[in-house]
Formats: C-alpha cells, sequence, structure tokens
C-alpha cells in the first residue's frame, strides 16, 4: 500500500500557537502552559486554556461561529499556502476533511441558555448548528471551497487519532488525494462540571503516573494536518485501533484493548517494539488509566523506552488530544538534531504498584534525530488508539 505523509503542521494549544512557539515550550526545562483559570467552575481550576490570538471567523456564516472553530481556523492559518496549493494541483473534489471533536460549540450553547434564563430569549446570535459535532468539518469545507468527502469522529479522547487512521486509509484507497485532517476541542463549563462529577478533575496541576495522582486538568486545542501521498517531513506509518467493550467510563485494568491497538499499530509500520525511540503516552494523571497504560507499555515495549505524557504542560484536551499529540510527535521528529524529548512534569512520587517506565526528565535528550514515535490515545467506553509516526 502507499505510504501516507504529513507534510505540513499547525496548531494552537496551551504551549502556544504555531510550531516555532509550541516547540520551545515543549521540550523546555520548565513547565508553562496549564495555569489557574476561573469562569469555568465555581472555583478557580489548573486548565490548558489558549490565550494566543485566535483567528476572525468573517469567512463564515454566523451559524458557524464559536470558539471550537476559531480555534480550528488558527491553525489553518498556519498551512493555508500548501492547503490552497494543494486544492489548486488535485481539485476541490479531491481534497478531504478528517476531523476529531467532542465539544463542538457546546460553549455558545452555553451562553445562550444564559441568555434564556436572564431575558426569555435566545441571543440573536446563537444558532443550533453551531453545537453540531459536524461543525468543524463544514467551517473547512466552506471556507476553502472543497467538494470532496468532509466529517467528524466524535469517540471522546480517541477522535482525532481516529480521525488521522481514517484520513491515511482515505488515501491509502485513492478516494481523495489529499487530506486535511486533526482535531479540535474547546473549554466549556459542561465539560468541566461532566469530569468533576466523575471525581476526575485535580484541582491542581496534574500529576501523570505519581503516587499522587488524582485527575486530569482539562485543556482545549486545535492541531491540523495536511496528509497526501507525497513524500513529507514525516510518514504516518502505522495505527492501530481497539474497543475494551468493558465499561462506560473505566478501561479495561490489565490493559488488554490497549495492547491491541498499540500491537496493530506496530505490526502496520512494520517496526519491532525495540525500534520505538519515544511514547507519548496518554498520561492522563487517572488512577486508572495511568495503571491501564504503564501495565500495557512496560508490557509491549519494556521498562527502557524513554515515555512521557504532555498533559501537564497543555491539559487533556479531549477530543483534540490524538492530533495534538500527534502534532507534538511531529516536533520531536522535525528539526531536532539532537533529539530533544517531551518532558514528564511531576512530583517524583513512584507508585510501587506500577511497572517501571523510563520517564523523559525536563530537558532531557536522546542524543541523536528521534526516527519514531509511538503515540497513545484511550478513550470512555474503551475506545483505543495508537499512531505511529516516522521520520521520513
Amino acid at each position: 500500500m502507499p505510504p501516507v505523509f504529513l507534510n505540513q503542521l499547525g496548531l494552537v494549544c496551551a504551549l502556544g500557537s504555531g510550531k516555532q512557539e509550541v516547540a520551545r515550550a515543549l521540550f523546555a526545562d520548565t513547565v508553562s502552559g496549564v495555569a489557574e483559570h476561573d469562569g469555568f467552575a465555581d472555583r478557580p481550576l489548573h486548565l490548558g486554556v489558549v490565550t494566543a490570538k485566535l483567528a476572525a471567523q468573517d469567512a463564515l456564516p454566523p451559524s458557524q461561529h464559536s470558539r471550537n472553530n476559531a480555534l480550528l481556523l488558527t491553525a489553518l492559518e498556519q498551512v493555508r499556502p500548501a492547503v490552497d496549493a494543494a486544492i489548486a494541483r488535485f481539485g476541490p473534489a479531491r481534497v478531504a476533511v478528517v476531523l476529531g471533536t467532542s465539544t463542538s460549540g457546546i460553549g455558545e450553547s452555553e451562553g445562550a441558555i444564559a441568555g434564556h434564563l436572564a431575558t426569555g430569549q435566545l441571543p440573536s446570535r446563537f444558532h443550533l448548528n453551531q453545537q453540531e459535532l459536524g461543525s468543524p468539518a463544514l467551517a473547512l469545507t466552506q471556507v476553502l471551497g472543497l467538494g470532496g468527502p468532509a466529517y467528524v469522529i466524535s469517540t471522546a479522547c480517541s477522535s482525532s487519532a481516529k480521525a488521522l487512521a481514517s484520513a491515511a486509509r482515505m488515501l491509502r484507497a485513492g478516494t481523495v488525494d489529499a487530506v486535511l485532517t486533526g482535531g479540535v476541542d474547546s473549554l466549556c463549563r459542561f465539560t468541566v462540571a461532566g469530569f468533576r462529577s466523575l471525581d476526575s478533575v485535580s484541582e491542581e496541576r496534574c500529576n501523570p503516573m505519581s503516587a499522587h495522582r488524582h485527575g486530569i486538568n482539562i485543556g482545549e486545542a486545535a492541531a491540523l494536518f495536511l496528509m497526501t501521498r507525497e513524500p513529507g517531513p514525516v510518514r504516518l506509518s502505522g495505527w492501530g485501533e481497539s474497543s475494551d467493550a468493558h465499561h462506560i467510563s473505566a478501561p479495561e485494568p490489565g490493559g488488554k484493548g490497549a495492547m491491541a491497538a498499540i500491537q496493530e499499530a506496530l505490526k502496520r509500520a512494520g517496526l519491532a517494539p525495540e525500534q520505538v525511540d519515544y511514547v507519548n503516552l496518554h498520561g492522563t494523571a487517572t488512577v486508572q488509566n495511568d495503571a491501564m497504560e504503564s501495565r500495557a507499555v512496560h508490557a509491549l515495549l519494556g521498562p527502557a523506552v524513554k515515555a512521557s505524557s504532555t498533559k501537564p504542560l497543555t491539559g487533556h484536551t479531549l477530543g483534540a488530544a490524538g492530533a495534538l499529540e500527534a502534532a507534538f510527535a511531529y516536533l520531536t521528529l522535525v528539526d531536532n538534531p539532537e533529539g530533544h524529548l517531551p518532558g514528564h512534569f511531576w512530583d517524583g512520587a513512584v507508585d510501587a504498584s506500577l511497572p517501571a517506565l523510563s520517564l523523559v526528565k525536563p530537558g532531557e535528550v536522546l542524543g541523536r534525530p528521534v526516527k519514531s514515535v509511538l503515540s497513545n490515545s484511550f478513550a470512555f467506553g474503551g475506545s483505543n488508539a495508537a499512531l505511529v509516526l516516522e521520520r521520513a
């Protein structure tokens, strides 16, 4: 089957906007990104809020205006010349859009409901289309004038990792010649309240793999790739998907579903476990996820592979997490001759009940260019996805 490549990357998250700004913060030996914010709960919480200036939405009808789409258009601005060139080369009908999200425009609905409670009327700027899960894909097709397939995958925290896999399958099948793929999610009170009701939210910076871990920080982000069969700096060489069918929110404790996804991704990439240079852990800092994931990674790749969770830097960006962390893999593979690795920021309190992993010390370097990265995404309902990215 023909290989597929990630030719361009645009991203915005709590670490900043654009590849250079985000890479500087990602590889730094000091922690940044997640900070205390109010307005999303009854008390201040540590959240991964995007503070960068967002793109204007003038090219969209008001029914598509949302913070979610503003984040997405901010990522698009960074790759727009290459996208326009691909459309001119292949034609609008041969360029697809495949994205992952979970919130879409729920934040706008929250504001509209508050307005209705105060005045008895919905604000004139509110439209139900803002909340539709398909809104991000529709927004890109409208802005770019595309005529190819366009859809959104919403499988909670595996959404955008699965979107990248779906885009790759479409390219390999010859259905299209280019795909804009990735994910976007925006912060809102609904999401924060939902996770707090599960006792899953940490009011401090999250602490993945620690004996003291007690929950996630929630964040927002957009990451957008231009994927084609034309050679580019990074190859999406493998992907694997599985379903635990174990519990509506808790993962299968032994990590069987996670291992199945990782094994499939490695097999598709043609890589032996010892050929993986770095693992970007899902690493949510919940008791159950970290236990399950550490068992899966230790069993399949052993204790020596370098690994880290980047959630303390960005928060858990939910439907955008798979694409955002694929973007971190991209930054680790490209223009990184010393092999800087994303640091694992935690309190260092080892949980003796977990298999030992070689967690990356902040500022640590591999000492050579990184060749391959495994990125894990695990979601509610036991929806698992793993991606293997390689330097082309």
